[in-house]
């Protein structure tokens, strides 16, 4: 049974981080923004409030990945992550109609706002939400903590987009300005929880992960010396970045010795070169009507690796 491997402790402490500060900018942005009555710092509140809603759910499922497998949970809890980043993204895109909506509402009846409180707050939010992101890049690489990563990118090129959006209002006085930004930050959020969506909900429904190409990964097998043919190949995501294989091969008839050295090669070609460890093969026999086909025992797994269910077929 396959067992998760624990994330590092220094991703759970960056999370921490990230929310108790992101919880304070949520406060002071929102402050100011009614101040200096700037529909731009709202939504910047807005955002960073479901920036808050998204760390909390990574930390969630960062949590439960670290839970080992069990009778009822085989492959334990490892889209807790794709899970989390799903629902982040779906309210994201929310999110953003509710802001272009308000935009359209403050183009239609303007009000004055304050430009240089707008880029002292914004200012703020640019330095932590860089930092933030920053430290997330490490561990981008899980679609879980990439989600949240792309928040925090997001909000720093939008927090940035507000300080020259106030040094414009500041210079000219054209207060359309701030829900024309407002605007343009419905639209980035929209467009970074597109690909989060996109990304998670293939992975939820066992889509071939994007970096694999089925018809490479039935070559590398069928390239192993014994094996004829293989079929019925299955290959998905059990998580952000691990994934699982079922197949039919076909070989011919053969002692069982010379089986477990089939597939020790097949594993070993879809490990090395693919970096799959779950492998469920069937082995069938080709020419033979009276025996059935070879299973390799599981004291025969290859070390290291997550092979499962070797079983015979009979013809």
């Amino acid at each position: 049974m396959h067992m998760v491997a624990k994330p590092s402790g220094g991703m759970q402490q960056v999370l921490k981080l990230s929310l108790a500060a992101t919880f304070c900018y949520v406060v002071a942005t929102f402050y100011f923004g009614l101040r200096a009555h700037s529909l731009a710092l709202i939504s910047e509140a807005g955002h960073n409030v479901s920036d808050m809603l998204a760390i909390v759910l990574s930390y969630v499922a960062v949590y439960f990945q670290t839970r080992p497998a069990t009778e009822e949970k085989t492959f334990g809890y490892q889209r807790a992550g794709v899970l989390a980043a799903f629902v982040n993204a779906l309210t994201l895109i929310v999110l953003a109609g509710w802001i272009a909506f308000a935009a359209l509402h403050r183009l239609a009846t303007p009000e004055p706002v304050q430009p240089k409180l707008m880029m002292y707050v914004a200012a703020a939010g640019v330095i932590m939400n860089g930092v933030i992101a920053g430290l997330l890049w490490r561990f981008s690489g899980d679609v879980n903590i990439r989600s949240v990563f792309l928040h925090m990118l997001g909000d720093t090129l939008s927090t940035a987009a507000v300080i020259l959006g106030g040094l414009a209002i500041l210079f000219t006085g054209m207060t359309w300005i701030d829900p024309v930004l407002s605007m343009i930050i419905a639209g980035m959020i929209l467009y970074s929880s597109y690909g989060i969506v996109r990304e998670t909900l293939h992975i939820l429904l066992e889509g071939t992960p994007k970096n694999l190409q089925l018809h490479e990964i039935r070559a590398s097998m069928q390239s192993v010396e014994g094996v004829l043919n293989v079929h019925d190949l299955h290959v998905w995501s059990l998580g952000s970045s691990s994934h699982a294989l079922a197949s039919h091969v076909t070989i011919a008839e053969m002692p069982l010795s010379d089986c477990s050295a089939i597939l020790e090669g097949i594993n070993c070609a879809l490990r090395d070169r693919f970096h799959i460890h779950h492998t469920t093969l069937q082995f069938e026999t080709r020419g033979c009507e009276t025996t059935h086909g070879c299973a390799a025992p599981p004291e025969l797994e290859v070390a290291g690796g997550h092979a499962h269910h070797h079983h015979g077929h009979s013809h």
